[in-house]
């Protein structure tokens, strides 16, 4: 098997490579947008040699027959796509494994997918999958995504299904040993104006050693998606599903690590969106937000780079406190909002630090939209979102709402803003925490000073600790001095 990326094969040379291998064999099942990825089989030629059968259960009655009621009702979901490639795979091991299972790595590919509809009134989305063996007779594994159509138009929405679906199947079998190399095939002869694959899960046992959270974040980081997320157990969630006709309470952060200021900030701003009218306390997630930007690190020639193993350091502690985590794209926080306001139509809180009210407020940061601040700012705020700002303490004054001054020609922007419960200052903090900044402490555990563990939860220093986190030090030099004082943060992206 090559696992070598060829960028110019085309659709048609890979679904020709497949049907010519003698050793792949297996059935397609799509329901939805066409038959698009078996017919580029079927087109390539030697088929016969590839393909079991093709079906689609396309209404709902057949398909509930077929693959069972799913407790949804949904069509297009996972759990949808699951009893299909169970059904489906099962078929082939319980009709043909004795017949050719010693010669035959078998598969089934499933799609579910809902295209551009006649009245354009939809946005087009769906579950692709393969459960496939690697050797005759062994353990099969299986690759799940969900993938976002975005041409404005229902035929070319089912061709990009077509050739994602022939990427897919071309990577299972020749690029499954590199994942970042299977990851970037699948947008071979796509561009990403035309798909987004904003989750994707490898299981089996020729996966062990792939960590689904490091290809959520290469998803983002290969501009494949705006964001990914995880849920409190660390497994991929596809964001739609997760945040779907919720209120969302959104905190951004490093969280490098997460201290006690983090966590504060987090409980009272939560607390008081709770308190809003038009909040449903049952319906809201919490979600703590990590952008690329948040990840990268200098190196020594002043290049910036994700360090993977932090990256997932910071997830595990995130989680292990029961966080709904999302890596994201979205350096603005209007862009943010935008995205999440295409999700839910709920409320949304956004929990931020003094220094991120002043960052939104600075117009540099709006240079590159017609509008300026103020496109920005129809985005921000023109949604049913509210912003709750946590305070600052600089050269031991607190800062907050009631103190900032906006330059003069946006004062009764700002004024408006507050008036209309679009801003509103976080009450009931722990002033004790205010002191306390996140690089400080960060420099504390790197040089295994004495007393940092007062800073963070108890449960996060026992896992800096145990797995020796953000270059923690288990010998102490008493020849270095430092505390966690200091001011406020460096920035933007540090909330504390």
């Amino acid at each position: 098997m090559n696992a070598i990326h060829n960028k110019d094969i085309g659709t048609k040379q890979k679904a020709l490579a497949i049907n010519l291998d003698t050793e792949i064999y297996g059935s397609f099942a799509e329901i939805g947008a066409g038959q698009d990825v078996a017919a580029n089989f079927f087109k390539a030629g030697a088929s016969s040699g590839t393909i079991a059968k093709t079906m689609s259960a396309y209404d709902m009655t057949f398909s509930d027959a077929i693959y069972g009621v799913q407790q949804t009702r949904r069509y297009v979901s996972e759990a949808r796509l699951i009893s299909m490639l169970d059904h489906e795979y099962g078929l082939l091991i319980e009709r043909l494994a004795a017949q050719r299972g010693d010669s035959t790595t078998f598969f089934a590919f499933s799609d579910t997918i809902s295209a551009l509809n006649y009245n354009k009134t939809n946005d087009g989305h769906g579950w692709m999958g393969v459960r496939f063996q690697l050797e005759p007779k062994g353990p099969f594994n299986d690759v799940v995504l969900h993938v976002k159509l975005l041409d404005n138009d229902n035929n070319l929405q089912q061709q990009a299904v077509g050739i994602l679906g022939v990427n897919l199947m071309y990577a299972c079998f020749y690029y499954h040993e590199i994942p970042p190399v299977f990851l970037l095939s699948l947008m071979d002869n796509l561009s990403r104006d035309r798909i987004q694959i904003d989750m994707i899960r490898f299981e089996g046992p020729d996966f062990t050693k792939v960590d689904n959270r490091l290809m959520s974040l290469h998803l983002v980081k290969y501009g494949f998606s705006d964001a990914a997320v995880f849920g409190p157990d660390g497994k991929n969630m596809q964001p739609t599903e997760a945040l779907y006709k919720k209120h969302i309470v959104v905190i951004r952060g490093r969280f490098r690590p997460i201290i006690n200021v983090h966590l504060d900030m987090l409980n009272t701003g939560v607390k008081q969106f709770f308190q809003e009218p038009d909040v449903d306390k049952k319906n809201v997630i919490v979600v703590t937000e990590l952008t690329l930007q948040s990840l990268k690190e200098r190196n020594a020639d002043q290049t910036a780079e994700i360090d993977e193993k932090d990256f997932l350091d910071r997830v595990d502690i995130l989680c292990s406190l029961g966080q709904t985590v999302m890596i994201s794209n979205f350096h603005e926080y209007y862009k943010l909002v935008a995205y999440m306001s295409k999700i839910t139509k709920l409320k949304l809180g956004v929990v931020l630090g003094f220094p991120n009210l002043e960052y939104i407020f600075s117009e540099e940061h709006y240079q590159d939209l017609p509008g300026g601040i103020l496109e920005s700012f129809a985005t921000l705020f023109s949604r049913k979102v509210k912003l709750f700002i946590y305070p600052t303490l600089r050269d031991g004054v607190i800062w907050n709402c009631l103190k900032y001054n906006p330059p003069p020609h946006l004062i009764d922007l700002y004024r408006y803003l507050i008036a209309n419960n679009k801003i509103e200052d976080i009450r009931h903090y722990n002033e004790n925490n205010l002191h306390v900044e996140t690089d400080k402490v960060l420099q504390l555990i790197k040089q295994g000073e004495e007393g940092w563990e007062e800073y963070v939860p108890a449960d996060v220093a026992t896992m800096i600790k145990d797995r020796a986190l953000f270059g923690y030090a288990s010998e102490i030099d008493p020849t270095k001095e430092i505390t966690a004082n200091g001011s406020d943060p460096k920035t933007e992206l540090d909330p504390a």
